[in-house]
């Protein structure tokens, strides 16, 4: 029997309204919770995880234009992993409505494989409902993982180039970097800034990021490779 209730709480949650309401029934419901075979959310999750892939590729690809490939690909498995769909389907509230069976222990918690299913069956049903629109999937997932690129980022030891530029600049000359704001994009929820760093009245290349800091990071690397400072150790 479907729950109205329910369905409406994933609606605000997604800030979607479905056409189809037995897809974002399917999509919440845990295969344990019903004896159909295909009403339940694994299709829609199969789906789901490879359109999820595709949307975070597209948004890392634009936001970090001078990563390589090897970079981008690390940044959108951390966004994309087990762990880091499971932690946003508890925090939002979505791994609260998914229908389970009596044999599954809903006071444990659930387990992460399943909270994590159930978000990319979400996605995957916004997708199908909506006409294979990425659009609504963008506004609803990547405002939700923007701290989480932060924290890549800076896992990748990209904190130390602020650092080392400031050493550098204050041991050649004698003088501490200062970042200028040069430009901003995007939505208030989705901003990206172009930051330029100076050092004693020599400007250097601006460089894009998805924040302020990480703008910041870019700058000062920026200055460090055309310094010629030797950047091999620190990455």
């Amino acid at each position: 029997m479907v729950d109205v209730e329910c369905l409406k709480k994933c609606e605000a949650i997604v800030n979607y309204q479905f056409k189809e309401s037995s897809l974002l029934d399917a999509a919440l419901t845990h295969s344990s919770a019903t004896t159909h075979h295909l009403h339940n959310y694994e299709r829609l999750e199969f789906l789901g995880d490879a359109v999820l892939g595709l949307v975070v590729c597209d948004h890392v690809y634009t936001i970090y234009p001078d990563r390589r490939e090897g970079d981008l690909t690390v940044i959108k498995a951390a966004a994309v992993s087990r762990k880091s769909c499971a932690r946003i389907s508890d925090h939002i509230g979505l791994s609260a409505l998914v229908r389970v069976g009596a044999g599954m222990n809903r006071t444990a918690g659930l387990p992460m494989s399943v909270a994590a299913g159930l978000l990319e069956a979400v996605i995957g049903a916004i997708y199908v409902d909506s006409g294979g629109n990425l659009e609504p999937i963008r506004q609803f997932f990547l405002p939700l993982i923007g701290q989480s690129l932060d924290e890549i980022i800076q896992n990748q030891h990209d904190q130390n180039y602020k650092s080392i530029l400031q050493h550098h600049a204050q041991r050649e000359f004698g003088s501490t970097p200062v970042y200028h704001v040069q430009a901003e994009a995007g939505l208030d929820h989705n901003k990206s800034f172009q930051v330029y760093v100076t050092i004693g009245g020599q400007r250097y290349e601006a460089q894009w990021g998805a924040s302020k800091k990480l703008a910041e990071q870019a700058a000062a690397k920026s200055a460090l490779e055309k310094l010629g400072v030797e950047l091999a150790n620190i990455h």
